[in-house]
């Protein structure tokens, strides 16, 4: 039975945050697993502190039942229900009774068919006390991601936006212009870091020549795979991208039957994937999230263009919009956030709360979730 929050003790959320704080650090990196933290504390005491490895393995339980010397009698504070089933590893629900934990706080059930109750049972039958539901909303948020690939067969999709006040993204068409200061851009270059997967559309990738990567120093080993929406595969085999195929995994979205032209792309190392039209002529975006949770994205941050943003409203695969906003404004003439969808009608397509907001130089930002 899942207990309230109020239930829990002062200590016991303090660890779960503590875990739920180790959970965050595996975001962009754990793919296709859930990022998870496990916290185990004995006599009042921390002993063993873990979160998933990068890959995904090895699990946050492994990880901090191996920091603890002795966790017999212990009680531990874990994000996600640990697995149940076996892989490359036993399951962390067993590791957990083998070495003696008598307590398993645990903030929410993972959804995955090998475990969902699982892992929780194994516990249970092997005499351990199991409490559930301790920050579970604060776990599922972290995991929104991974919880949408598994029973929706699609990732969290991050739409980030960089306009100014008027919600302009460019003077002129056709050319770049950078609108926010340099802080908001290495703010930018974090969401870049926990995410799996970075998309743009053609027109960006033609006009921007981007390398898409995350340029933060200590963090460039964090830079998520490369997608590019090209329907008619129209990107220059000669671009920063393609050219950094081989360095940085670059996929490319597209319904062009050019098996010369893809040839020479799959040579720099680009993967291609073929994808449906709609009755627009445009890739299906549905599938286009279908196709990425089936390689195993779980978290998809979208750069745009405006064209591609109002696309994935229109088509209600938006989770997540991030919006950093200056102080100038460019005016009527410039070119629009959202393509023809007005800023002051996006309540329309959209229901929006606030999850976090702050400032970067002269930069403001918002971070909101999409309710459904």
């Amino acid at each position: 039975m899942t207990k309230a929050d109020h239930t829990f003790s002062e200590e016991d959320h303090a660890y779960m945050k503590m875990a739920l704080n180790l959970a965050r650090r595996g975001l962009g990196t754990v793919a296709p697993n859930p990022a998870v933290g496990c916290v185990i504390v004995k006599d009042g005491h921390v002993i063993g502190r873990g979160w998933t490895g990068k890959g995904g393995r090895p699990h946050a339980e492994t990880i901090a039942l191996k920091r603890a010397i002795n966790a017999a009698g212990s009680t531990a504070y874990v994000t996600l229900e640990p697995c149940a089933h076996h892989g490359e590893t036993p399951p962390c629900a067993e590791a957990l009774v083998v070495a003696g934990v008598k307590k398993v706080i645990i903030a929410t059930v993972d959804p995955d068919p090998r475990v969902k109750g699982g892992g929780i049972k194994i516990l249970k039958e092997a005499g351990v006390e199991v409490d559930l539901g301790l920050m579970k909303v604060e776990a599922e948020t972290i995991n929104q991601g991974f919880f949408q690939r598994v029973t929706e067969n699609r990732p969290l999709v991050t739409v980030k936006i960089a306009s100014s006040q008027d919600g302009k993204i460019a003077k002129n068409k056709g050319e770049q212009t950078w609108i926010t200061g340099p802080e908001a851009r290495r703010r930018g270059h974090l969401y870049r870091a926990n995410h799996d997967a970075i998309m743009v559309g053609i027109g960006t990738a033609l006009i921007d020549d981007p390398m898409l990567d995350c340029r933060i120093a200590g963090l460039h080993d964090r830079s998520p795979i490369r997608i590019v929406i090209d329907t008619n595969l129209r990107i220059n085999a000669g671009s920063k991208l393609c050219e950094t195929a081989n360095d940085i995994p670059l996929w490319i979205m597209t319904a062009s039957e050019d098996k010369k032209k893809k040839q020479r792309l799959k040579e720099k190392g680009v993967k291609i994937f073929q994808i449906n039209v709609n009755e627009f002529d445009q890739l299906d975006l549905g599938k286009v999230m279908n196709t990425i949770a089936d390689q195993g994205i779980t978290r998809l941050l979208c750069e745009g263009g405006a064209q591609l943003n109002a696309s994935l409203i229109r088509a209600s695969l938006v989770d997540r919009l991030v919006w950093f906003k200056s102080a100038d404004s460019i005016g009527e003439n410039g070119v629009s956030a959202l393509y023809d969808i007005a800023i002051n009608d996006l309540d329309h397509y959209l229901k929006l709360t606030l999850m976090d907001e702050g400032k970067t130089g002269d930069d403001q930002w918002q971070e909101f979730k999409v309710l459904r």
